[in-house]
């Protein structure tokens, strides 16, 4: 079996035993997807290398399994510090009719991401090599996105501080974050109290491997006034 087909045979088991049934050719794109991040992780660190052995587990599944949680409405997002493509091909992938920016300050990870888009035949999605709070980024977005995505290891504060310029005048920002956030949220709470229309966190336990969150997976969804 080669690798391609170990991916999509972990894949399955991780959409069917979380009762939910991604399109075959969903499924094909996400394990093509996985075996593309693999090959170009040996030259451009676009994920931990010890981290491999787990890709689609921590990294693909992870980012599909998201859409869940996101409500239907939404039609355009922003995926801040896409490193990979992570969430954002994945998403766009499980979610076609979702038009997405995915942007990154490190070129070659976004060289990377522009070559698995074109790959992998996404035209939902496009890639930025910016800093989305560089005002030539700002002018080109503002007020375009009902959704902000991210799994970099940016405090929630300041993710809250980039979104406001580039979203509409309601949007959502979604975050996958682990441990004590307590503190994390407290402060982005009390800072950005104004625009936090609801916060909620959702344990992101899953079968067969994160039944009770060990792993301390959360998901941050945020509903954003202007």
């Amino acid at each position: 079996m080669d690798q391609q087909e170990q991916y999509l045979r972990q894949l399955k088991t991780f959409f069917w035993e979380n009762g939910h049934n991604p399109e075959d050719y969903q499924l094909e794109r996400l394990a093509i997807f996985a075996t593309l991040i693999t090959k170009k992780n040996q030259s451009v660190n676009l994920i931990s290398r010890k981290d491999i052995a787990h890709l689609v587990e921590n990294h693909i599944f992870i980012s599909a399994y998201l859409a869940e949680f996101l409500p239907d409405k939404v039609t355009s997002f922003l995926d801040i510090g896409t490193g990979g493509g992570l969430p954002g091909i994945p998403l766009a992938i499980v979610r076609p009719l979702l038009k997405g920016v995915l942007v990154d300050s490190i070129k070659k990870k976004i060289d990377a991401v522009d070559d698995f888009i074109n790959k992998l035949k996404l035209s939902n999605v496009v890639a930025e090599n910016s800093r989305v709070e560089n005002p030539e980024f700002i002018e080109k977005y503002s007020n375009q996105f009902d959704l902000i995505v991210s799994r970099a290891t940016v405090p929630l504060i300041l993710l809250v501080s980039y979104s406001l310029p580039l979203i509409k005048e309601k949007a959502f920002l979604v975050s996958i974050k682990g441990g004590d956030l307590n503190d994390e949220i407290k402060k982005a709470e009390l800072k950005y109290k104004p625009h936090i229309k609801k916060l909620t966190v959702f344990e992101l336990s899953y079968k067969p491997t994160n039944i009770r969150n060990e792993k301390e997976k959360k998901l941050i969804l945020l509903e954003l006034n202007k």
